[in-house]
């Protein structure tokens, strides 16, 4: 079905909109000032005064780096990490005699480790760039003085003045003053998505003088001066002055077309380029998020410094003892080691210069146990974590059919922190509900209007253990289409039935002013077939009127007042067309209302009216709000239905009903006339205060208002919310609910989606007591807000006193925006807190966004814990970015949320998944990927101080250069990736199924400092076995068959072998999951070694020097050398299966009961499926069933 575009929306000529005319008051006080000094010449950019001005061109660039300055700006990148900055030093020290091994065997790896980051990060800015010159090479049309016509040119090429035309679809190449579009009165229709993600279609008007500047004749003598603000990132806001023909015009954001916003419903626009490339505001918002590191990530830098150490005090005591054994080479003129020849020696054995020989040994020896330092731990991390990544956005079981829009990690960085989620902080609106407002139930003139129970009535029914009736229904049209917005069901009302209601003339006044107070559009479109929607008569066919409005709130209402018979169809510059059911003939008649003003909503007013004058010559101002602000605003004769109207709103507002109320007034004309006056000259005034004037006009007019009644939509709860925040809860991770609804609605919803049950008790703290109520009608602001401040004080500590020895889990908080004002206070934030940590859950009512991103401050630095924030709007952006891990949902609110998240999902139950699973894999594999690269480090680093230490320190190394240069990069290095990325304890359904699972992470139990120091200790241990097992076993006796002895470079490949046989076979034992890539790596890699060891060997000696022939000739022949291997290999996983066999006996940890309690089922299902497989085998005497065993987890997790 074809949607239709109205051509002749004329809205120009509303007050919004009313600030283009000319105005002969002095100049902006601004204009000029520093920070307005912005001159532009239009339709001359080849002037020199324009050129004078040196502005910068169009062309913009999002890359990190150039191609002068990427190299030395990522070298710089890569050396800000500590060890990489050691190994640059090795590397240069690697050149003087002090190095243990040659210069090229250090340097390589470290070029290779450094190379692959930087291309990671070259490809990346490439990519970048890529998109740069995309945008940059588009096209479009440029006003040429010369040929007097319009040409094509590259964005790149536009300058400040140039004139452009830009046509429907396409993006605005800078930002421009629209001047005049295909509509009549230059208005057109902008979609900001890719600024602020907003879908709703944004509409700008130009001013009234260049409506005219339609074709080339009109444009070539067309000449202007605009003097504006300089460049800046505020989206919403311009001040500027349009100079023509001697006259001087306000301009305003509604004129302002920001680049890379879309032209839509509209043929093409004409405008003056403003700002260019970086100075576009699209470019000066282009900052980079806030710098996020996880705990793990933290904690690693503290675990290299302390290897730092245990490097620095290893290279010490060799140091040490070999300045001891040096200075006892000569004893009163005798040479203990007289083959040394210490008598001529250099500096480096001196036993005259012990002190300074066991200096420089020092320096040997930080060279020599670098491999302490892992070189590759980071770009492995890096790998694992882009991996893990790719998975989290291709789980199909985060995937959204109805959104089309999968899970996406938008950085990998904080992978493992999901998996140590502390406190939820989270939006209600559009987050836990789907932000599609459905209207259901009104209060008209004191009468309650609206059958059904809405969700969160049947929530509450069921905790109060009260019989359901029937829910909320779905309405149906006689198309037998569900009417999207409305789900509203009363005979009292429907099909024409309101007009035998007592209050008839009020409920035919209600739902007018739904019919006429917005600023919604309507799009018709009918039976495939598009047709202009200025036609008034009724459609002798099918048709379907779609409204585009700035809410789901609006554009329920609309839809309501459609349904109940008030269609509005048509609106132009100046009037409200309406189809309505008329209360005296009971016919459909043509309403038409003269649109004279619009007061917008704003969250300051919480308020909207339009001023229009119906076909009866009446001046009405029909206005709809928050309650609050409306019902102070009546007249004293329009208080009629008040205090019903009011128990009917907190009724509402109980069930989790969003309420506004709607009132109306009759102008005088003169009282209009002079009001107008006034309110025009503050529209079109320059002056600094002119929104403060707007504003005190606008509430001036809006007093004495007769109220009519109330509406209450509902915001359904998401699918799967409640489920998924029982687990949540099972989890223990705290929940904290913040939300701009009342405290009532709050806790009602909050109800119904599980995040308060019935055994909870409930610690309020409010500011909605008598006495404040008292002093705040008395006006007196500081004795408010010290009463307030002891108030809330006093309720925190009687707060704290109640929960005092209570299950957290059995308790909730709840308290509303003006109280945490207040508890937010330095002298009362840390009591606070320590109350909300008390409790499983906390909801916060009337927050506003400043106060969300304060909270999650304070969480986050108070508990120090991960704390995660999720929401869909933009008002949950500085939340987001405050807390560890931001999660936006793509929801109705926009892409705005997402834009600013670290990861973002489709709807608020694959919280779960995100976090139970994905986040519970990710931190297990970082964390024992980590140990265990330490590990492995470890143990290769002190075979080599035991081996200095059986040489008398003589910083001889135990393996030739290359052994220990590719020993983390090729040998031991995959199969530590792969555990990174594909190893699991328990699979997805298991994880889900025992949620408690999850406090491994929270508690950090996977990377403790003693389990850290433990794999660090059991490093340490291994080394010492496969040191003084394999020394034992081959020196002494004849290792070869010719009788000769194992010499150092046949110590060195058969220590070096166990040491891989070691690392790996340890890498096997900590797997829980295999696939055929964990084999491959693992038992690849040892293979891969004696490939290497063949072809190395292979090079002639000046190159391989003791590699050569080695393993071929003396090693692979050598039985010994087999036995040696797997006796050490044997002898030193022992200590690591002996601590794990204690460990999930007698000590287990949460996985190893789940994969215990899984094994016994395992074995249950297989002795009953035996059982009953003998005694159904009766024609067979032996029968093996295989079909209904089950993998271990070490096998296959399903």
């Amino acid at each position: 079905m074809a949607r239709v575009r109205k051509r002749s929306i004329h809205l120009s000529k509303l007050c919004s909109f009313r600030c283009c005319r000319p105005t002969s008051t002095d100049e902006h006080a601004q204009i000029g000032a520093k920070g307005y000094s912005r001159v532009v010449y239009c339709n001359e950019p080849d002037s020199q005064e324009q050129i004078r001005l040196k502005y910068r061109g169009n062309y913009v660039s999002t890359t990190k780096y150039t191609a002068a300055n990427f190299i030395p700006k990522s070298l710089f990148e890569q050396f800000r990490r500590v060890a990489n900055i050691y190994f640059l030093v090795v590397a240069c020290v690697s050149f003087s005699p002090l190095a243990p091994y040659s210069a090229p065997s250090i340097l390589l790896p470290l070029i290779f480790v450094i190379g692959a980051t930087m291309a990671k990060e070259g490809v990346e800015d490439w990519n970048r760039r890529r998109q740069d010159i995309e945008a940059n090479n588009r096209k479009v049309e440029v006003y040429d003085r010369n040929s007097g016509s319009f040409k094509e040119t590259k964005w790149k090429n536009l300058r400040v003045g140039d004139l452009v035309k830009v046509f429907k679809d396409e993006y605005f190449p800078a930002d421009l003053l629209l001047l005049s579009s295909s509509y009549e009165d230059g208005i057109c229709y902008v979609e900001t998505m890719n600024l602020d993600g907003e879908t709703n279609l944004k509409m700008k008007h130009a001013l009234e003088l260049t409506y005219p500047l339609h074709d080339v004749e009109t444009l070539k003598e067309f000449r202007a001066v605009i003097k504006c603000e300089d460049p800046n990132e505020h989206l919403y806001s311009f001040i500027g002055t349009l100079y023509y023909e001697f006259k001087q015009y306000s301009l305003s954001p509604q004129q302002i077309l920001l680049r890379d916003s879309k032209l839509k419903n509209t043929d093409y626009i004409y405008g003056v380029v403003i700002f260019t490339g970086q100075d576009t505001k699209v470019m000066q918002n282009a900052v980079d998020p806030p710098s996020k590191r996880t705990k793990i990530e933290k904690r690693m830098d503290k675990i290299i410094y302390v290897l730092f150490s245990a490097l620095i005090l290893v290279s010490f005591v060799g140091s040490l003892f070999f300045g001891i054994e040096t200075k006892k080479d000569i004893s009163g003129g005798n040479y203990r080691r007289w083959y040394l020849r210490p008598d001529s020696t250099t500096v480096f054995f001196d036993p005259r210069r012990a002190s300074e020989a066991a200096l420089l040994h020092f320096l040997t020896g930080l060279m020599l146990y670098g491999y302490l330092i892992p070189i590759s731990l980071y770009i492995s991390i890096e790998i694992c974590k882009v991996l893990q990544s790719i998975f989290i956005n291709q789980d199909q079981a985060m995937y959204d059919v109805e959104t089309d829009r999968a899970a996406h990690a938008r950085t990998s960085n904080l992978n493992e922190e999901l998996g140590q989620v502390h406190t939820i902080l989270s939006d209600k609106t559009g987050t836990l509900t789907c932000n599609l407002m459905e209207f259901v139930k009104c209060s008209i003139a004191g009468t309650a209007y609206g059958r059904g129970m809405t969700e969160v009535e049947m929530a509450l029914a069921r905790t109060r253990g009260e019989t359901l009736t029937e829910p909320m229904p779905t309405d149906i049209v006689e198309s037998g289409e569900h009417v999207k917005g409305f789900n509203f069901r009363d005979e009292r009302i429907m099909n024409g039935k309101w007009v035998n209601e007592p209050h008839s003339d009020y409920i035919q006044k209600f739902f007018r002013v739904l019919a006429t107070c917005h600023t919604a559009v309507p799009e018709v479109t009918e039976n495939g077939i598009e047709r202009e929607a200025e036609s008034s008569a009724p459609a002798a066919f099918p048709r379907k009127i779609i409204y585009e409005a700035e809410s789901p709130d609006e554009a329920a209402f609309v839809v309501a007042a459609r349904e109940v018979g008030f269609e509005f169809f048509e609106r132009n510059q100046t009037s409200i067309k309406l189809h309505e059911l008329d209360r005296k003939s009971g016919k459909i008649v043509d309403r038409v209302y003269e649109l004279l003003h619009v007061l917008e909503f704003s969250s300051a007013r919480r308020r909207m009216s339009v001023i229009v004058r119906n076909p009866e010559k009446q001046l009405l101002l029909l206005s709809k709000g928050a309650d609050s602000v409306i019902f102070e605003r009546l007249s004293d004769h329009g208080r009629e239905f008040k205090e019903q109207t009011k128990e009917h709103i907190e009724r509402y507002s109980d069930v989790g009903l969003r309420t506004m109320a709607v009132a109306y007034r009759e102008l005088d004309d003169d009282e209009y006339t002079t009001w107008e006056q006034e309110f025009m000259e503050a529209k079109t005034s320059v002056s600094a205060d002119r929104d403060d004037l707007v504003a005190e006009l606008a509430d001036r007019i809006e007093r004495d208002l007769i109220l009519l009644g109330a509406t209450a939509v509902e915001d359904k709860l998401q699918k799967g919310v409640p489920e998924c925040i029982n687990k949540l809860a099972r989890a223990r991770i705290g929940i904290w609910v913040l939300t701009g609804d009342k405290r009532g609605t709050a806790i009602n919803i909050g109800y119904a989606c599980n995040l308060l049950r019935h055994e909870m008790k409930h610690v309020v703290i409010s500011l909605e007591l008598p006495d404040i109520e008292a002093l705040e009608k008395q006006g007196n602001k500081e004795a408010i807000a010290k009463a307030s401040l002891d108030s809330v004080e006093k309720q925190i500590y009687e707060g704290n006193s109640r929960v005092n020895g209570e299950d957290s889990t059995r308790l909730a908080l709840i308290i509303d925006g003006k109280s945490l004002t207040f508890a937010l206070d330095k002298s009362l934030a840390n009591r606070f807190m320590d109350l909300a940590r008390s409790c499983a859950t906390v909801i916060c009512c009337r927050s506003s966004p400043k106060q969300k991103a304060i909270v999650t401050r304070l969480v986050k630095s108070i508990t120090g814990k991960t704390t995660l924030a999720i929401g869909d709007g933009g008002n949950d952006v500085s939340m987001l970015q405050e807390a560890d891990i931001g999660v936006g949902i793509s929801g109705v609110e926009g892409m705005q949320a997402v834009m600013a998240s670290d990861f973002a999902i489709a709807q608020f139950r694959f919280l779960e998944r995100l976090l139970l699973v994905h986040g519970h894999w990710c931190y297990r594999r970082i964390a024992m990927m980590i140990c265990y690269f330490f590990y492995k480090n470890i143990t290769f680093g002190f075979t080599l101080f035991w081996f200095e230490a059986y040489a008398s320190f003589s910083g001889q190394a135990a393996y030739n250069d290359w052994y220990m240069s590719c020993y983390n990069v090729f040998f031991t290095s995959l199969p530590v990736i792969a555990l990174g990325v594909f190893d699991q304890d328990v699979s997805a359904r298991l994880c889900l199924k025992n949620p408690l699972l999850y406090r491994e992470g929270v508690q950090n139990n996977l990377f403790s400092w003693v389990r850290i120091l433990g794999w660090m200790f059991n490093g340490v241990v291994s080394s010492v076995i496969i040191f003084f097992l394999t020394t034992n076993s081959i020196t002494g006796p004849a290792f070869r068959k010719d009788g000769q002895l194992a010499d150092y470079a046949v110590l060195g490949v058969t220590m070096y072998t166990c040491v891989v046989w070691t690392v790996n076979c340890q890498m096997a034992l900590s797997i829980n999951y295999f696939t055929w890539i964990q084999h491959l790596f693992i038992w690849g890699s040892i293979v891969l070694w004696y490939i290497f060891l063949v072809v190395y060997g292979s090079i002639p000696p000046t190159l391989s020097t003791t590699a050569y022939k080695v393993f071929v000739e003396a090693c692979a022949p050598s039985i010994q050398f087999w036995l040696t291997t797997l006796l050490v290999a044997i002898a030193t996983l022992l200590p690591l299966f002996s601590y794990r066999a204690f460990q999930v006996r007698f000590l287990p940890m949460e996985h190893d009961k789940i994969q215990r309690r899984r094994s016994e089922a395992s074995e249950h299902d297989s002795r009953v499926s035996e059982s009953t497989d003998n005694q159904n085998s009766s024609d067979s005497p032996i029968q093996i069933r295989i079909d209904n065993l089950k993998a271990s987890p070490r096998r296959n997790n399903s």
